[in-house]
């Protein structure tokens, strides 16, 4: 999924670069910037790097910008030595993942087997972990729908690009 991820923001990137304007001013994208935002309109979820950088920005006492660099590209962290590294071997000589594979990638991964599993007492553990409450009618829903409904309220699309659009988009008057 990683390797995709980068070849679809690469591919954009070249298409810009060919329409480029100066005046517009810097249009290349740029995931560990928060402009780039990964999901799915059909079931209303998706994040930017920004969201998880502000979540382990706070567990690993660094900035969120810091971890948004860290988030992205060629970045591991080592749990034997508890480290950032750029080496995807670990001092044992293990294979490291690239950390937006590890923070990002698994936990979303790991939700959605869960629920399409009907692992309740798992799922319910993530809810718990991720602060997302269901109400007691969509508790009784299994499957996609479930998937759905726990995806759109703990990474919900909307609140993405409206967050990008704030942080990113110059204001009307100066547009």
């Amino acid at each position: 999924m990683y390797q995709n991820f980068i070849r679809v923001v690469d591919m954009v990137n070249v298409i810009i670069s060919q329409y480029e304007i100066p005046e517009m001013g810097d249009l290349y994208l740029l995931p560990q910037k928060g402009n780039v935002a990964f999901g799915t309109g059909k079931d209303q979820w998706g994040f930017s790097l920004t969201r998880f950088a502000q979540i382990f920005a706070d567990k690993f006492k660094i900035e969120r910008s810091k971890m948004m660099q860290k988030l992205w590209g060629d970045n591991f962290f080592d749990k034997e030595k508890k480290c950032w590294t750029t080496n995807e071997i670990s001092a044992s000589g293990k294979q490291l993942k690239r950390t937006f594979v590890e923070f990002i990638m698994d936990p979303i991964i790991k939700m959605c087997r869960a629920v399409i599993e009907g692992d309740k007492p798992q799922v319910e553990k993530m809810l718990k972990a991720v602060d997302v409450q269901i109400k007691k009618e969509e508790q009784e829903l299994v499957g996609k729908q479930l998937l759905k409904v726990i995806m759109s309220r703990w990474l919900n699309a909307a609140d993405i690009i409206l967050e990008m659009m704030v942080l990113h988009l110059p204001s009307p008057k100066v547009a």
